[in-house]
């Protein structure tokens, strides 16, 4: 059983997780504080891929949360860190928005519509049909295929919207290909949290959500920690459910604050 105190770097889900929307969970507050006071890592990860991470430092900062673009890992960024290891500069073809292009340029990325190495498709609220004719061209004339994230639906007040998962459906009925996909629950995305924090290993780093089926999958099938925290949307039946185990299941992150205090007050 992995101890919680030894985890340096905690892999974080938001929504459901830290918060409820506008509002902090109980405890949240706290335990972010003791990880920066106790020289713990931590890294905010979220497969939206349509807003860049600055979204996500304003959004956490709003709520009170001490954080930098350091502490964000979109599927965006993930998709870029395993590009760049894989073909720095290379020409892509990108379904994305205009956040998510930015990003890709920034980091020595060709976005081009005229031969393409890949095709990227990533939330794109732009999308177009054009778009996605374009897409399935490249795609059908032998472009590597990579998608930021699998999510089918996105969550909006409301309802949902569609999202990633949605075009992959779409664009496989056409083409009859399917994408490499980076996002949880997929390995790549911890990948790219290891490139973003070297130094770290397997045994020092934990994923932390509130989804059985994204954030302690993913956690499973990277070979690293996972606690499931009951304060979102998924329940301890859900892990039988979907044939997932966690390492540890906890009602919130409150409780994994008061194991980590107990840890280091022990260790002294």
């Amino acid at each position: 059983m992995v101890s919680l105190g030894e985890i340096r770097c905690f892999l974080l889900d938001m929504d459901g997780t830290i918060n409820l929307g506008d509002t902090l969970l109980p405890g949240a507050m706290e335990f972010m504080s003791y990880l920066r006071s106790s020289g713990r890592q931590f890294l905010f990860l979220t497969n939206n891929s349509s807003q860049d991470g600055a979204h996500y430092v304003n959004k956490m900062q709003n709520l009170g949360i001490r954080c930098n673009r350091e502490n964000v890992l979109t599927s965006g960024d993930a998709t870029i860190s395993y590009l760049s290891a894989l073909r720095p500069q290379a020409r892509i073809y990108l379904l994305g928005t205009s956040a998510l292009e930015k990003d890709f340029r920034d980091h020595g990325f060709v976005l081009t519509d005229e031969n393409p190495e890949f095709v990227v498709l990533g939330f794109d609220t732009t999308l177009t049909y054009q778009k996605l004719v374009k897409a399935c061209d490249f795609i059908r004339d032998g472009a590597i295929y990579i998608a930021t994230h699998p999510d089918i639906n996105c969550p909006v007040t409301g309802g949902y919207i569609p999202d990633t998962g949605s075009m992959i459906e779409f664009i496989k009925a056409s083409t009859g290909k399917v994408p490499k996909v980076i996002g949880k629950p997929n390995k790549e995305i911890i990948e790219s949290a290891f490139r973003k924090i070297p130094g770290v290993s397997k045994t020092e780093m934990a994923i932390v959500g509130d989804r059985v089926y994204t954030d302690i999958r993913t956690g499973e099938n990277a070979g690293i920690a996972s606690v499931l925290v009951l304060s979102g949307e998924s329940t301890e039946a859900d892990l039988q459910k979907y044939g997932v185990t966690a390492t540890l299941v906890l009602p919130g992150v409150s409780d994994i604050y008061r194991e980590l205090k107990k840890y280091d007050i022990n260790k002294k």
